[in-house]
């Protein structure tokens, strides 16, 4: 998940500077190079037509910036997505991706309490609920419906974009054997904003709804493309795994129509996810309202609608950057109706949308969200910071389970990464009997380092740049995607045989030796990684996850 885009005089570790870089890629509307490009089918939605780009080079056609919801504003804003105005009359050209939905920066802050501070949100769109792009391999839209891949983005819910995740490449790697969809969604204060109010006149959660939104116009159209509405796969990174997992948890696991059967989770991020009307979404919504100068108003929630869009994207720029080191304040909350309790409970009842699962962690989670240079050094005092929910008891109980574990910022490295990365995964793996585990382990295996590893052509080139580990890594995942089965192998690879997590709590762990060369072996879940687990789990209602 990226930090900030604006310069500010603060620390910020390279991993979250580089992630921000892409994100303010993401902001730029960019037109699809033509060379060696011509038209491709045109597809009719029923509100709107749509003419494609076909790729020559690499036997792809592409359609970017579909619509597939109204405009999210005025009376719209912080209610849940409605469908598209009829604009079938003409044929749009589907080569320009759309603009992205407004951003926020990570929390950079050495204290929780909001302090005020200038930052520019950059030059997004609150009409941004359009799909980046629909892939499809080859010029004519399949006639065997094939597999379909649901890519959400991450950004810790505040920022990021569909522009960093090309899912072209995607199709690539699958050797033409699925359709991909990589969609945008409310972020930040548009997409995540709580509180009574929003649960009395709009609707909590907005960005989920838009995800769902998304999920179900797939349902409907892809076929259009080639896909198979019964195969869909859902998979994000980051916040766009977190997504998976609420979307796995949604509407009590009976989600009706079912809209996927398969879910991968590239680091799962679970923060604080409290109820909608606790202290702190009541805060950060009263905090808005009095930055907006509506705090006199009789209805709140209508003033806020009449703010313009670009005042609200300063102000959620303002309050994201002064939230405590690494956070991120404006993410979903238990709303009652969507999510209907905290999403840990709901995987240890078992109720689950989706078949099967497949979940994969970076060995060093944590460390890009800990201030590297000026730590806590205080790991009680980290704890409480961290989790604000936490009494004395809460946090002198994480101090001792961790601190035989390395230095003080060690120690604060592994609670961020294990209580919000990797311990909500091993929760997800439990919940689905039919469930695969692996671990990234290149060094550094920090958050986000993966991310080149699955969009290798047009994100940037892996650290690890070998074709053999490439073809073994990103096979299991588009395998998953064809069969729900990491081992039935798209091409031959060096990966071992995948078990299932439940067979001895078997990993495939993704590494390289010393000299160079891939080493990929499988690996039993650390023990005492699970008894912290257990831990993070006993305390999950005062950590709110």
């Amino acid at each position: 998940m990226p930090a900030a885009l604006n310069a500010v005089p603060r620390s910020i570790p390279a991993g979250l500077l580089l992630c921000s870089l892409l994100s303010i890629a993401a902001t730029s509307t960019l037109a699809i190079p033509q060379s060696r490009q011509s038209g491709a089918p045109t597809i009719d939605l029923g509100y709107a037509q749509y003419q494609g780009v076909f790729d020559e080079v690499n036997n792809l056609t592409s359609y970017f910036g579909i619509r597939y919801a109204a405009p999210p504003t005025g009376n719209l804003r912080w209610r849940a997505p409605q469908a598209p105005a009829n604009n079938d009359s003409t044929v749009q050209q589907a080569n320009t991706q759309p603009a992205p939905c407004f951003q926020a920066p990570t929390g950079a802050g050495a204290t929780n309490p909001l302090q005020r501070r200038a930052g520019a949100p950059g030059t997004p769109s609150e009409d941004c609920l359009f799909l980046k792009d629909v892939f499809f391999p080859g010029d004519t839209v399949p006639t065997k419906p094939l597999p379909t891949l649901f890519w959400i983005h991450g950004g810790g819910y505040i920022m990021g974009g569909a522009s960093t995740n090309p899912g072209g490449d995607l199709v690539r790697e699958s050797h033409n054997e699925i359709v991909v969809v990589v969609i945008q969604y409310r972020l930040g204060l548009f997409g995540f904003l709580a509180g009574s109010e929003v649960k009395a006149n709009g609707d909590l959660n907005a960005g989920l709804l838009d995800q769902d939104f998304a999920l179900r116009w797939a349902q409907q159209h892809i076929p259009k493309f080639g896909g198979d509405p019964t195969k869909v796969t859902i998979w994000g990174e980051s916040a766009g795994a977190g997504s998976v997992l609420q979307h796995v948890v949604a509407q009590d696991g009976k989600t009706n129509p079912p809209l996927f059967r398969g879910a991968i989770t590239s680091s799962t991020f679970l923060p604080s996810q409290y109820f909608y009307n606790d202290t702190v979404p009541e805060s950060l919504y009263s905090e808005v309202v009095s930055q907006t100068n509506c705090t006199s108003s009789s209805d709140t929630l209508s003033c806020l609608r009449s703010v313009n869009a670009t005042t609200l994207g300063t102000l959620n720029n303002n309050i994201n950057l002064d939230g405590f080191f690494g956070t991120f304040l404006f993410v979903p909350v238990v709303d009652g109706t969507f999510i209907t309790q905290r999403p840990t409970l709901s995987l240890k009842q078992g109720k689950v949308n989706g078949n099967a699962l497949l979940a994969v962690t970076n060995t060093n989670e944590g460390v890009n969200f800990v201030n590297q240079r000026t730590p806590i050094s205080n790991v009680t005092l980290y704890a409480s910071t961290l989790f604000l929910g936490f009494g004395p008891e809460q946090a002198d109980q994480t101090a001792a389970l961790y601190e035989n574990l390395g230095t003080a910022v060690v120690q604060e490295d592994l609670i961020m990464g294990e209580s919000i990365f990797i311990c909500p995964t091993y929760y997800l793996l439990s919940a689905f009997p039919t469930s695969f585990k692996g671990e990234f382990a290149i060094p550094p295996g920090t958050h986000g380092e993966d991310v080149n590893f699955y969009f290798t052509r047009s994100v940037g080139t892996p650290a690890f740049n070998n074709p053999d580990f490439l073809a073994a890594f990103q096979g299991g995942f588009l395998a998953f995607v064809v069969s729900q089965d990491p081992n039935d192998k798209i091409v031959p690879t060096l990966t071992p045989q995948w078990n299932l997590y439940s067979d001895g709590n078997t990993e495939v762990v993704f590494n390289k030796t010393a000299g160079g060369l891939p080493n990929l072996f499988l690996s039993t879940t650390d023990s005492g990684l699970l008894e912290r687990c257990d831990f993070w789990d006993s305390v999950g209602e005062f950590a709110a996850q």
